[in-house]
C-alpha cells in the first residue's frame, strides 16, 4: 500500500474544505435530488467527454483502460483522465470542486469525503447506492467515511489495510512454525521470543506509542469508538468504559512487547521497517508496502521469510483495522452527472473490481464479496491483509476531523497512556473534550 493514500487524510486541510460553498446540481441532470431508491441513469452521451480526476499510483492504465471502453460502448461519451500529483492536491479538489469548469468524477482518499461533501461539493448519491452496490457488500471502512449525516457521497473504490508482519525464520527460531490466531496465541509466541531474544533494544513486536492506528484497533477491539454523533453534536468516547478498556490493554500490550523507548516515539522515527530489516524487531503492524520496504533496506531477507495474519484481539475476533483507500466522488457542479453516474457504476461493479482493481493492480477490492473471490488467487504475503480487511472502521465522518489527525493529539492520546505520562482516564478525558471542541464547526 502506497504511503500517500495513508497519508491522505492527515493532508487534508481543513481551511481549504471550508473555501467550499453550497452548490446546486448541474444543469440538464437528472442526478440528486430525492432520496427514494432509483436506478443509476443510463444516458447517451455521443460528442460529450467525462472528466475524470485520479491520484497518481491508485489506478494503472490498464485499469482505467477497461473501465472507459465499457463506458464509451454504453454512452458514446469519451474520458479525459487526468493523473493528479499528491502536492496540494486538497487545495486543487477545493477549488475545482467551487468553480465551473469542474471535473466530473474524482478519485478521493477515503476519509477526505466527508470535509468535501459538508460543503457541498459532493453530489448526493443516496438514491443509487443499492444499484450502485451491485449486490454487494462495501467494505465499512471505505463506505462509513462516504456516509455523511446517513447520505452517502462517494463510491468505494479499492482498499488497504494493516496486518502483522512478522519474520518467519525468527519466529521459527524460537519454536514458532504457525502465526496465531488468538490474541493469546500472539502473547505465548512474542513471549518465548523475547525469551530467545533477550537484547535490550530487541522487541519482540514493535508497537511505538504514538501509532494511532494501532492503537484505535485495540479500542474498537474491546467495542469502543472514537466519537459519537448525538443531538447533532460530536461527542468523544475514549472516556467510556469500552474506550478504557481498549486503551488499558493497548497499554499493556506495548509496555510489554516493545521496547521502553518506543512508548513516545511514531513509526517514522525510527522508521520501523528499518528496525525490522535490521533485526531489532520480529513483528511490526503495517500496510502491504512495508514488505517492499523491509527487503529493500535488507535484501538478504526474501519474501519467503515474511509471513502476514490480521492483529487478534482479546475480544475473540480480529481487531478491526482502518481502512486506507480510494472512494469515487462526483462534483455537484458537473454538468454530466447522469454520465459520471454510469462511469462510477461501471468502477465499482463486480468485473471491474475482480478482474481489474485487485487482478490487475493488486488493491484490496471494494467489498467483501471482492475479498471472497480474490482467496484462491493470493499469495502468502497478502492473505493477512486481505483478511485484515474484512473487519473495518473509519473515523468520524467529520468536516473537521483532519484537524484532529494535524495537531497530532491522537497520537499523543495513545502515547500519554503508553508511556504513563496519563492514565487512560486523565489522558481519554482530555482528548474527549478536545475532540468535541474541534469537531463541533463541523456536520
Amino acid at each position: 500500500m502506497r504511503k500517500c493514500r495513508y497519508l491522505a487524510a492527515a493532508a487534508l486541510s481543513t481551511a481549504a474544505i471550508l473555501t467550499l460553498s453550497a452548490c446546486s446540481s448541474g444543469s440538464g441532470s437528472t442526478a440528486g435530488g430525492g432520496k427514494s431508491p432509483t436506478a443509476v441513469p443510463s444516458t447517451r452521451g455521443e460528442g460529450k467527454t467525462l472528466t475524470v480526476w485520479v491520484m497518481d499510483g491508485d489506478y494503472t492504465d490498464a485499469t482505467l483502460s477497461a473501465i472507459n471502453t465499457q463506458f464509451t460502448a454504453a454512452t458514446g461519451a469519451e474520458v479525459d483522465v487526468q493523473v493528479q500529483q499528491w502536492d496540494g492536491i486538497t487545495t486543487k479538489i477545493s477549488t475545482a470542486l467551487s468553480t465551473s469548469g469542474t471535473p466530473d468524477v474524482l478519485d478521493l482518499g477515503n476519509t477526505q469525503v466527508p470535509g468535501f461533501a459538508a460543503n457541498g461539493g459532493l453530489l448526493d448519491l443516496t438514491a443509487y447506492q443499492d444499484d450502485l452496490k451491485q449486490g454487494r457488500t462495501w467494505l465499512a471502512g471505505l463506505a462509513d467515511p462516504a456516509t455523511v449525516d446517513g447520505s452517502l457521497y462517494a463510491v468505494p473504490g479499492f482498499a488497504g489495510a494493516r496486518a502483522v508482519i512478522y519474520n518467519k525464520k525468527t519466529w521459527a527460531a524460537a519454536g514458532i512454525t504457525k502465526a496465531p490466531s488468538t490474541y493469546v496465541e500472539l502473547t505465548a509466541a512474542l513471549d518465548k521470543i523475547r525469551a530467545a531474544n533477550p537484547a535490550a533494544d530487541f522487541a519482540p513486536f514493535y508497537l511505538p506509542g504514538q501509532y494511532w492506528f494501532a492503537g484505535l484497533q485495540f479500542i474498537w477491539d474491546a467495542g469502543g469508538e472514537i466519537a459519537s454523533h448525538d443531538g447533532g453534536a460530536w461527542k468523544g468516547a475514549f472516556a467510556g468504559d469500552a474506550g478504557q478498556k481498549g486503551l488499558t490493554e493497548f497499554k499493556m500490550f506495548q509496555n510489554a512487547y516493545s521496547t521502553p523507548a518506543s512508548q513516545t516515539l511514531d513509526i517514522l522515527v525510527p522508521d520501523q521497517t528499518q528496525l525490522f530489516a535490521d533485526g531489532k524487531t520480529s513483528a511490526v503492524l503495517a500496510t502491504s508496502g512495508s514488505i517492499g520496504l523491509i527487503r529493500k533496506a535488507n535484501p538478504k531477507i526474501t519474501t519467503a521469510d515474511l509471513g502476514t495474519f490480521p492483529f487478534p484481539g482479546t475480544s475473540g475476533k480480529n481487531q478491526p483495522v482502518m481502512l486506507g483507500g480510494s472512494d469515487w466522488g462526483i462534483a455537484t457542479k458537473s454538468d454530466a452527472q447522469d454520465l459520471a453516474l454510469q462511469w462510477t457504476k461501471l468502477a465499482a461493479s463486480p468485473a471491474v473490481q475482480d478482474k481489474n482493481v485487485f487482478g490487475n493492480d493488486g488493491w484490496i477490492p471494494n467489498s467483501t464479496e471482492g475479498i471472497q473471490a480474490a482467496q484462491p488467487s493470493l499469495n502468502e504475503q497478502q492473505q493477512g491483509f486481505f483478511a485484515a480487511a474484512l473487519t473495518s472502521k473509519a473515523t468520524p465522518a467529520a468536516a473537521q476531523w483532519p484537524t484532529i489527525e494535524g495537531d497530532k493529539s491522537i497520537n499523543q492520546v495513545f502515547s500519554a497512556v503508553a508511556s504513563g505520562a496519563k492514565t487512560p482516564t486523565d489522558a481519554a478525558k482530555e482528548f474527549d473534550a478536545h475532540l468535541g471542541t474541534t469537531l463541533a464547526t463541523g456536520r
